[in-house]
C-alpha cells in the first residue's frame, strides 16, 4: 500500500510537501521529538524525530511470529542470567582480549562472591529482526541480536501510530490509517518497572534513572517516568557522578543516592566503554557500577543481565544442544527461538575458528563482523570486515568478534524525513524490534509478557547504524 501511495505521490513535490510538514508537525504535537545541541554554547532545540513519511509494509505472519517468541527470550535471558558457569565458559574466550567485557565480568564474580542483595529481578529487553529474502519464497524472520541493556524508543514508538495514522488520512487513505496497531511500549515498560518497584516494598523509595551526561533522546525516557508518575511512583535522574559522590550502602546494603532511598536502578547508561569515565573523585564510574550492583536495588539489568546480551552468549546459543539446555523437554520452544537464529560462528582460536576465517574471508560479502559493543555503527562489512580480519586471524585479537550471516532484506521505498534533509525517495530496509519485560521474585516469575514493538528504517545505502547513531529513523508497520 505504501509502495502505491509513493508511486503516486512522486510526480507531486507539492503534495510531498505539503504531507511532510503535515508529518512533521504531528510528530511534535504528539511527542516524537528529540533534543539538538546547536553548538557547545547556544542553548537546546527541540525537534522531531526522525520519522518516515508512510508506514512501511510488513508481512502480517512474520509480525505475530515475533510478539509470540518473545516471552521464551525472556525466559532464556532471565536463565542466561542466572546461569554462572555458563556465562563463564560462553565468555572465557571473549574476556581475555575483550577489556570492557572483561570489567563487566570481574563485577559480576565480585556479586557472586559476596552474595546477591536482591533476588528481585527486573528485565526490560528488545530483540530485533529483519526479514531474510535470502531465498525464494516468503521472507524468514531471523534475529540480529537481543538488547538487554537500554532498549531505546518504547517511548517515541508509542506515539508514532497518531503520526502515520494522521498522514494515511490526509494522503485519502481513511481504511488504511485504520490499520496502524495501536502500540503503548511506554506503558509496557513501566508496568513491569512499577511491578519491581512494589515488590521492593517501600513507598518512599524511588526509581532511579541512570542517564549520560548529554541526553539528545530525552524525550523516549521521559515516556516512561511519565506513566511511572501515573502511577504515584516518584522518579530521579541521576549520573554516574551522582552516584560516585552521594552514592551510599547502609548496613543491609539499601543504596542511597543524594539521601533518597533507590528500590530500583533503570540503566539507560552503561553499555559502551566511554560510559565510563575515570575521574578525580574518590569513586570512579566502574566503582559507581560496582556499588549499584552490591545493592538491594533492583536493577534493571542486573550484571548478570547484561552479559547475557554480549554477542558471544548470542553465537553459543545457536550451537546445537545449547537451548535444550535452557528448556528441557520444551522442543516446541526451542523450534520458535532457533527459528529466529541467522547464521552464527565462533572466531575462537583452533580449527572451528581457523575455518570461519577461512570461510569469510572466501566470500566477506556474505556475513557481518561483531564485536561485543551496543548502541549501532560497530559492525563491520565487505572490505572493512576482510581487512580486521586479515589483521587478527593468526591473533588472539580475533576472539573479540563474532560472525553472522548477512541477512538479506526486501527493500521497500519510502521518504525519510530528517531534521535539514532534502525530500527524496529513498530504497529502504527496514528492522523490527519487539519489547520484552519480565520480574522475577526468587523462583517465582511474577510477570512476562511482549511489551510493544518498534520499527525502524533507514536507507540502503547505509549498512549499519540505528536511529541514534543519525542512520535510521522511526517507522510504523502496515501488516500485509
Amino acid at each position: 500500500m505504501a509502495q502505491g501511495i509513493l508511486k503516486d505521490t512522486m510526480a507531486n513535490a507539492m503534495l510531498v510537501k505539503d504531507l511532510a510538514e503535515v508529518a512533521k508537525d504531528t510528530a511534535l504535537l504528539h511527542g516524537v521529538q528529540i533534543r539538538v545541541h546547536e553548538s557547545p554554547n547556544s542553548s537546546e532545540v527541540v525537534t522531531y524525530a526522525p520519522i518516515t513519511l508512510f508506514p512501511s509494509p510488513v508481512p502480517k505472519s512474520a509480525f505475530y511470529q515475533a510478539l509470540a517468541v518473545q516471552v521464551h527470550y525472556n525466559t532464556l535471558v532471565d536463565k542466561i542470567s542466572q546461569d554462572a558457569d555458563f556465562l563463564q565458559k560462553a565468555l572465557a574466550s571473549t574476556i581475555t582480549v575483550d577489556n570492557f567485557t572483561a570489567r563487566l565480568f570481574k563485577i559480576h564474580q565480585q556479586v557472586l562472591e559476596e552474595g546477591k542483595a536482591q533476588s528481585i529481578v527486573l528485565g526490560l529487553n528488545r530483540s530485533d529482526y529483519m526479514l531474510d529474502q535470502k531465498n525464494e519464497g516468503c521472507p524468514t524472520l531471523k534475529q540480529i541480536e537481543i538488547n538487554t541493556f537500554a532498549a531505546s524508543f518504547a517511548g517515541l514508538t508509542s506515539h508514532t501510530p497518531h503520526v502515520h495514522r494522521h498522514i494515511l488520512k490526509v494522503a485519502g487513505c481513511v481504511e488504511e490509517s485504520q490499520r496502524i496497531l495501536d502500540n503503548n511500549s511506554a506503558a509496557g515498560l513501566a508496568e513491569a518497572i512499577a511491578k519491581a518497584w512494589e515488590l521492593y516494598g517501600s513507598k518512599r523509595a524511588i526509581v532511579m534513572f541512570l542517564v549520560e551526561e548529554n541526553q539528545i533522546n530525552i524525550f523516549d525516557q521521559r515516556c516512561i517516568e511519565n506513566e511511572l508518575w501515573k502511577r504515584n511512583i516518584s522518579t530521579k535522574r541521576k549520573r554516574f557522578r551522582d552516584v560516585s559522590k552521594t552514592g551510599s550502602l547502609d548496613p543491609d546494603r539499601k543504596l542511597f543516592v543524594d539521601g533518597q532511598e533507590v528500590a530500583v536502578v533503570y540503566f539507560r547508561n552503561g553499555y559502551m566503554p566511554q560510559n565510563y569515565q575515570k575521574n578525580a573523585n574518590i569513586f570512579n564510574d566502574w566503582q559507581a557500577r560496582l556499588l549499584m550492583e552490591r545493592s538491594l536495588a533492583v536493577k534493571c539489568p542486573d550484571i548478570g543481565t547484561h552479559l547475557a546480551g554480549t554477542k558471544k552468549v548470542q553465537q553459543v546459543l545457536s550451537q546445537p544442544g545449547v537451548l535444550e539446555k535452557f528448556f528441557p523437554e520444551q522442543p516446541q520452544v526451542v523450534e520458535q527461538i532457533r527459528s529466529t537464529f541467522a547464521g552464527l560462528y565462533t572466531l575462537d582460536m583452533g580449527p572451528e575458528g581457523d575455518k570461519t576465517i577461512e570461510m569469510a574471508l572466501r566470500t566477506p560479502g556474505l556475513f557481518v563482523l561483531k564485536p561485543q559493543r551496543e548502541g549501532g555503527g560497530n559492525n563491520l562489512y565487505g572490505a572493512e570486515l576482510q581487512q580486521v580480519l586479515q589483521e587478527v586471524k593468526g591473533s588472539e585479537e580475533r576472539m573479540a568478534y563474532i560472525l553472522m550471516d548477512k541477512i538479506h532484506p526486501t527493500p521497500v521505498q519510502n521518504i525519510l524525513l530528517k531534521r535539514d534533509a532534502p525530500l527524496k525517495i529513498s530504497t529502504c530496509l527496514c528492522e523490527l524490534g519487539v519489547f520484552g519485560t519480565y520480574v522475577r521474585k526468587g523462583r517465582e516469575m511474577v510477570l512476562n509478557k511482549c511489551a510493544g514493538h518498534l520499527l525502524r528504517t533507514k536507507s540502503s545505502e547505509h549498512a549499519d547504524g540505528g536511529v541514534a547513531a543519525g542512520v535510521a529513523v522511526l517507522d510504523n508497520p502496515l501488516l500485509l
